[in-house]
């Protein structure tokens, strides 16, 4: 049993409100049921259609602070998230023992946090231990990442990325899909916004494509990404010659 099985809209949202023009919101106030309960589940689209604004919503409706981190983290920045989160009720399975909301535009903030917090007097061991031992903020951004999912992911939880790929090479992010295994074998559920066709590939994962015609499951391969990522890796050399003719 997952620990978050579906999504859907609950409350009435206005219909003159900038959230109500996004392909994402419309779909759910048209009553549309997301389901989230495979092991994996992926959504991806085009630019604007809302993958980021409903993975925020998502997130901060199970309880996780909307700049990234657990449900114990408690910064704040800038109050720049959407009130989508109200409007939505999850349908929730199975107590999850740990989790984390990682999303790639703020993760600089929660490091920084986290470094605050070390630098306060506590009995306590140091926060950085739970993530490699060493600040997020001496190593590259692809780094943190991963010892992030390395050290701080321990199983038994619900993790929720924001477009991962953001500062992962394709040989980082066949590890970070290694570690991904590896973390669902260990009773894990994964909710991912991502562009990226090797996540996507996740054998199993439940991969959901958002446009303005709604929100649908699709094969992999049968995404944009995947279709315009294969012409180009087959013959880039016919594809820039197009492009830039």
């Amino acid at each position: 049993m997952s620990y978050v099985r579906s999504v859907f809209l609950s409350e009435e949202l206005d219909s003159r409100s900038y959230l109500a023009k996004i392909p994402a919101v419309t779909a759910l106030m048209r009553g549309e049921r997301i389901p989230l309960d495979a092991p994996v589940t992926v959504f991806v689209g085009e630019n604007g259609t809302g993958k980021s604004t409903l993975i925020e919503a998502i997130a901060v409706a199970y309880g996780f602070n909307p700049e990234g981190g657990t449900k114990n983290s408690n910064f704040s920045t800038e109050q720049s998230h959407s009130e989508l989160w109200k409007h939505l009720t999850l349908v929730k399975g199975k107590r999850a023992r740990d989790g984390f909301f990682l999303r790639a535009e703020s993760f600089y903030n929660f490091a920084s946090n986290l470094d605050q917090l070390d630098r306060q007097p506590a009995a306590s061991p140091l926060l950085i231990k739970s993530y490699g031992g060493v600040s997020l903020h001496q190593q590259s951004h692809g780094e943190s990442f991963l010892r992030l999912v390395q050290y701080r992911f321990s199983g038994g939880g619900l993790y929720i990325l924001d477009e991962p790929e953001a500062a992962l090479s394709p040989m980082r992010l066949l590890t970070l899909l290694a570690e991904i295994d590896q973390l669902v074998k260990a009773d894990s559920q994964f909710i991912i916004a991502t562009h990226s066709p090797i996540l996507m590939a996740y054998p199993g994962a439940r991969v959901l494509e958002l446009s303005e015609d709604g929100i649908r499951q699709v094969d992999y391969r049968e995404t944009e990404h995947f279709r315009c990522s294969k012409d180009f890796y087959t013959d880039p050399d016919r594809m820039i010659h197009y492009l830039l003719k």
